[in-house]
């Protein structure tokens, strides 16, 4: 069981809810087609937890390198103005944080971790926060 920390290129705060939904939509293709399975996946706006596991032939790279590229090959094609946000035609950086996790003992701390990434607080700094387009109700012309 492994536990990957997966940074956007140039860190860049592009993860939306509608991609992290299409995140979770497309790792679960990842694991019908491969031997990978994602107990958890937790996304901020510029970098992605996932915790997988998967079977003991697949190198923790080449688990990684899977993910990343049939993630990042899905998403510019589902949303095609990540290329302009992200030049160069990467989603991902090149590098990644792996650990290893147990069975027993550390894994039920991960997934808590992992599950609490994110969005919750982004979504509530959101709800509080006004919106640039919407109409102002004073008027500054009159």
């Amino acid at each position: 069981m492994y536990h990957f920390v997966c940074p956007t290129k140039y860190r860049r705060a592009v993860i939306t809810i509608e991609i992290d939904q299409a995140l979770v939509e497309i790792c679960s293709q990842i694991a019908q087609r491969y031997e990978i399975e994602f107990l958890e996946i937790g996304a901020d706006n510029d970098h992605v937890h996932f915790l997988v596991q998967s079977v003991p032939t697949y190198s923790p790279t080449r688990v990684i390198r899977i993910i990343k590229s049939l993630t990042a090959r899905e998403l510019f094609a589902r949303f095609p103005g990540l290329r302009k946000l992200l030049w160069g035609g990467s989603f991902w950086s090149g590098g990644f944080f792996v650990t290893t996790v147990g069975r027993y003992g550390g894994e039920q701390t991960m997934r808590r971790y992992v599950q609490d990434q994110g969005f919750k607080d982004y979504q509530r700094l959101c709800e509080s926060q006004p919106s640039l387009f919407e109409a102002d109700d004073t008027d500054d012309a009159g």
